[in-house]
């Protein structure tokens, strides 16, 4: 019995690896980009968030980092792994569009406490986040990236397009930076 074009519609992409699915989208497979998306997007979801700190910019930045994705699918070389590309491509998309507008918006008005946080982790989490800010956005982008997403040194390399050292050195000029923001924040005021 020979192969058709049906049993090709019929196939799991479910359970094919993305460098298969890669290759299948840039040899015409129109089902093959959907796959990838949906393994992904919530990945990259949350990257765009932490990254822009705002829900509409980091929709429109994972929109434009699927669209980018999907036009240069054949620029994937496969070296390094796809997740690793997108985070690259994400990256880029989100940097591209705080360049053209800063978020006005308050960290506040996006994340409502939720009745089973506590007040204290609540202040910490918002602490953090406050002291993030207050970084270089090199630094911000390599906490991000290994802190936060738990990417390697090698991987937030590959998606900062920098080496591994100055990934390390941002990480830890970048730790060093927080701790002291945190400490400040910490300490009572003269006088109360």
């Amino acid at each position: 019995m020979s192969t058709t074009g049906a049993d090709a519609v019929t196939r799991d992409l479910a359970a094919l690896d993305d460098r298969t699915l890669m290759r299948l989208h840039v040899d015409g497979d129109s089902e093959a980009f959907g796959e990838i998306f949906r393994r992904h997007r919530d990945r990259m979801w949350a990257l765009a968030l932490r990254t822009t700190r705002d829900p509409e910019t980091a929709a429109d930045a994972v929109q434009d980092a699927f669209l980018n994705a999907f036009r240069r699918a054949a620029s994937f070389r496969g070296d390094a792994q796809l997740t690793t590309w997108l985070h690259r491509i994400t990256v880029n998309a989100c940097l591209d569009r705080l360049r053209r507008v800063r978020p006005a918006a308050d960290i506040d008005d996006h994340e409502p406490v939720e009745p089973r946080d506590r007040h204290h982790a609540v202040d910490v989490r918002l602490d953090v986040r406050a002291a993030l800010a207050q970084l270089p956005e090199g630094q911000q982008l390599a906490l991000t990236l290994v802190d936060m997403h738990g990417l390697s040194v090698a991987e937030a390399a590959a998606v900062l397009e920098v080496a591994e050292g100055t990934v390390k050195s941002r990480c830890s000029r970048g730790r060093e930076a927080m701790a002291r923001i945190l400490r400040a924040a910490e300490e009572p005021e003269d006088g109360v």
